[in-house]
């Protein structure tokens, strides 16, 4: 039986290569919606039941509330967001020729910010930038997400894929572990998704609170027992390029409902 050890073994890392490979391959983008019970999907469908709408209310107020430079979002971007591009929102993160570089939601709310209205920009992450971001998003629900990944976005395109790919932490283990070879499997009491964006900000369940793509990567590299990025450092703006970029032809369910 001994001399048929290794090439069993051999033949098993031969398939199991090959069933990764052929998974990565046949990956068809699924929101994490498909894998909600009935009532959690009736929960976020709901505005009146959907916990993240109070984020998106907040937003709402943020909004069209004039500063200290007597201009509001609304003023450009029409009341209740009636001037704002759906098809522009879902297409972020998106290059921007000035800065050379992909920028998100939240970059664009601070560049308007300072540009625009003259103020201080908000804390990458914040509360209140998290709550524009859930507004805006939401004007844009069921927009189908188109980000681009040729020309000048390419190199930080592959550079969040390969962030994506690359063992992290005391667990040594990727983003792809969970999301491109396991999805549909449990872990801790949840099913793993693919790892899709296109509900966020969401409202999470577990932590009783809307959550931004940034927090829930910081999340996810806690779980590895890695260190995380900044919210709005290059690295978690590649890595959200990438990760959008995946969902490609799904729709944004902003606030979505997760456990």
């Amino acid at each position: 039986m001994r001399p048929l050890v290794k090439p069993l073994m051999n033949l098993l890392g031969l398939l199991t290569l090959l069933f990764m490979t052929c998974s990565l391959q046949a990956l068809e983008p699924i929101s994490g919606t498909a894998m909600l019970s009935p009532e959690m999907c009736d929960m976020q469908d709901d505005e009146f039941a959907n916990p993240g709408m109070e984020s998106v209310e907040r937003g709402s107020v943020l909004f069209h509330t004039v500063d200290d430079s007597e201009m509001s979002c609304a003023q450009c971007h029409g009341e209740d967001g009636a001037k704002v591009d759906r098809t522009s929102v879902a297409a972020f993160p998106k290059y921007n020729r000035e800065q050379q570089r992909p920028i998100t939601i939240q970059d664009q709310i601070n560049i308007c910010k300072e540009e625009r209205m003259d103020d201080f920009p908000y804390l990458y992450g914040s509360k209140v930038l998290v709550d524009l971001e859930s507004y805006i998003r939401h004007l844009a629900r069921g927009e189908v997400i188109n980000v681009k990944t040729d020309g000048p976005i390419r190199p930080f395109y592959e550079e969040g894929k390969k962030l994506f790919e690359t063992r992290m932490g005391q667990l040594d283990m990727s983003c792809a572990h969970c999301h491109d070879y396991y999805p549909g499997y449990w872990l801790r009491g949840q099913q793993l998704g693919q790892g899709q964006s296109n509900g966020f900000p969401t409202f999470r369940l577990s932590t009783q609170r809307i959550t931004s793509l940034h927090r829930r990567f910081t999340e996810c590299l806690g779980s590895f027992r890695a260190a995380p990025y900044d919210p709005g450092s290059t690295e978690y703006i590649n890595l959200e390029l990438y990760v959008t970029a995946r969902g490609n032809g799904l729709e944004i369910e902003t606030p979505a409902v997760r456990d």
